[in-house]
């Protein structure tokens, strides 16, 4: 199954999708570095805590790791999280004399992503979600739905490293179908193709899936 009958095959079960504006980058930034290791139900609430305990990035960048620490706490990880949310917002702060990641609009992708990845924790997952969410570059994150779906579609190799997925995946895909691709196969990873017990049977994309296809070969030998 090519990428492209994937794509279309998602679009026509999920309904087409176009990038939506709105989120500040740094703001996707740090959501995203809320969100690892827990469910999206919490990385909002942390957030939402951050700001509304601080009131600003500013705020926040200047406060003790401690107190960073405490107001993310419901959402796991959190000193190890609030260390990185300082460090980063202290670096940005330091290089650009403002807590704004906007001067990121006037570079190419590669430009961009590599600034965002030398932010201290950063990868790239993290900044491809700045790029495509906060900024509208087709620049495709890939999460854990992603990586499990595109590997049993045959669309990367099997032994393939989610940090090499990240290249291999991006020049498949038109520029124009990233914000698509990347939220339908996370729709899709997370109703259909499960990490354990994926429901087959239900798959619109069954008829060209490898490892669908290797599971009934040993079924019948």
């Amino acid at each position: 199954m090519t990428i492209e009958e994937v794509i279309k095959s998602l679009e026509q079960e999920y309904g087409p999708l176009e990038w939506q504006p709105g989120r500040e980058p740094i703001d996707v930034l740090i959501g995203t570095i809320l969100s690892q290791n827990t469910s999206d139900v919490n990385s909002r609430k942390v957030f939402e805590s951050l700001l509304s305990t601080f009131g600003s990035w500013e705020s926040a960048a200047s406060a003790p790791v401690e107190h960073i620490a405490q107001a993310i706490k419901p959402g796991g990880l959190s000193r190890i999280k609030a260390v990185r949310i300082k460090q980063i917002l202290n670096k940005i702060e330091d290089e650009q004399g403002s807590l704004s990641l906007d001067f990121l609009k006037a570079m190419n992708i590669s430009e961009a992503k590599d600034y965002l990845m030398h932010l201290p924790g950063v990868g790239p997952k993290t900044a491809s979600c700045v790029l495509l969410f906060g900024l509208g570059k087709p620049s495709l994150p890939v999460d854990t739905h992603v990586f499990r779906v595109t590997k049993r579609l045959g669309l990367i190799d099997s032994k393939v490293s989610i940090e090499k997925a990240h290249n291999l995946l991006q020049g498949q895909i038109p520029p124009s179908k990233v914000y698509q691709f990347h939220l339908h196969l996370i729709e899709h990873g997370r109703r259909i193709c499960h990490a354990r017990q994926p429901c087959c049977n239900e798959c619109v994309l069954k008829n060209g899936c490898p490892s669908l296809l290797a599971l009934q070969k040993v079924a019948k030998s």
